[in-house]
């Protein structure tokens, strides 16, 4: 596995040539954040979803003699060639050169370098003064805890050295630099997915703008959510409503055979009942008003049931016997006269079973 590593450079000079030395900086021990694209770019090892990967990097692998070794002797490049550094390539890309005294400070390793190419020592001299190693390594894919009770995804094995790059900004962190006493950048710290992250002003005013955006637009997200979901229920009511207003042809003849059965057992009930442009409910209140005149206060339930008992011994029976009765008998006594019939009726019953009986 090919990385790029960094860090930052230290106390430079100038030569009489006008070169510039220092000795720097260049690696150290801990964890450090990379993405899943660098570490694990086939999802192998399940990072891809990952905002950062965390590597450990102990010290026994830092500072291994084999390790260590090849950090000597290293071309300097300004920012990342897109391929290893080899006797191939290097005239095209080497600014400088990495001496040959590597040492160890602290949990850091340290490399004599010197910058021979004229830009890039201008570029460092504005500002530009951090370090990124480029090196090989293995990956152990066991994770697991520090002593200081970090957590880690995977530790780095076997490191080699390949080259040493001047860039912006170091991912192991200010320490590794050029020039202690040259100007700094000024950086400030964010905060990402949990992940501190140092950025230059510039930098930190872009995130910012991106992060209002980001915010704003979430909201119009939560509001377009609500009034779309608002919209869904009024559409699912209105289609309801046209399902249970869809009118097929066994639905329509449905309806009109209730409709047909409602009007005759009013007629039944009252004779004299005019149906045109009323509902059902309100011909079935109209006609048990008019034979119990206390029923106007009932609910719908209780005029249906009284209703339908009504509507059961109503003795006439068809639109033609009400309107038989409405021909010979003045519209006053219209009532009387199916009364009287309904008495006959059940008089003549009456006699007829006990004439049977004897």
């Amino acid at each position: 596995m090919y990385l790029t590593d960094r860090i930052t450079i230290d106390a430079p000079r100038r030569t009489n040539d006008g070169y510039m030395a220092a000795t720097v900086k260049v690696a150290r021990t801990g964890i450090q954040q990379y993405l899943p694209s660098e570490v694990d770019p086939k999802n192998e090892h399940g990072m891809r979803d990952r905002g950062v990967v965390r590597i450990y990097r102990p010290e026994d692998e830092v500072f291994s003699a084999d390790s260590m070794a090849t950090a000597a002797h290293r071309p300097v490049t300004v920012d990342h060639p897109s391929e290893a550094v080899t006797a191939d390539n290097w005239r095209k890309y080497s600014v400088g050169m990495v001496g040959g005294e590597v040492a160890r400070d602290g949990d850091f390793l340290v490399v004599p370098m010197a910058i021979m190419d004229a830009d890039a020592i201008r570029a460092i001299e504005s500002g530009k003064r951090e370090i990124s190693q480029g090196y090989n390594c293995d990956f152990d894919w066991t994770a697991g805890v520090t002593k200081d009770g970090l957590e880690y995804d995977a530790i780095q094995r076997n490191i080699r050295h390949n080259h040493t790059a001047i860039v912006g900004l170091a991912r192991g962190g200010h320490e590794l630099r050029i020039g202690d006493d040259m100007p700094d950048i000024k950086l400030t710290q964010i905060v990402r997915d949990g992940v501190p992250v140092d950025v230059n002003d510039a930098a930190k005013i872009i995130i910012d703008a991106l992060d209002a955006k980001l915010a704003a637009a979430s909201t119009q997200i939560g509001t377009l959510t609500a009034t779309v979901s608002t919209k869904d229920g009024e559409i699912a009511a209105l289609r309801q409503q046209v399902a249970d207003a869809a009118m097929t042809p066994a639905k329509l003849d449905a309806a009109v055979a209730s409709r047909a059965k409602v009007i005759d057992a009013a007629k039944r009930i009252f004779p004299a009942i005019v149906t045109d442009g009323k509902t059902d409910a309100a011909i079935r209140k109209e006609a048990v008003v008019h034979r119990m005149s206390d029923a106007a206060t009932m609910d719908d339930n209780a005029i249906f049931g009284a209703f339908t008992a009504l509507a059961a011994s109503a003795t006439v029976t068809d639109n033609k016997t009400a309107d038989a009765v409405r021909g010979v008998v003045p519209q006053g006594d219209a009532i009387k006269a199916a009364e009287a019939a309904h008495a006959a009726r059940r008089k003549s019953m009456s006699d007829a079973w006990r004439d049977k009986a004897n």
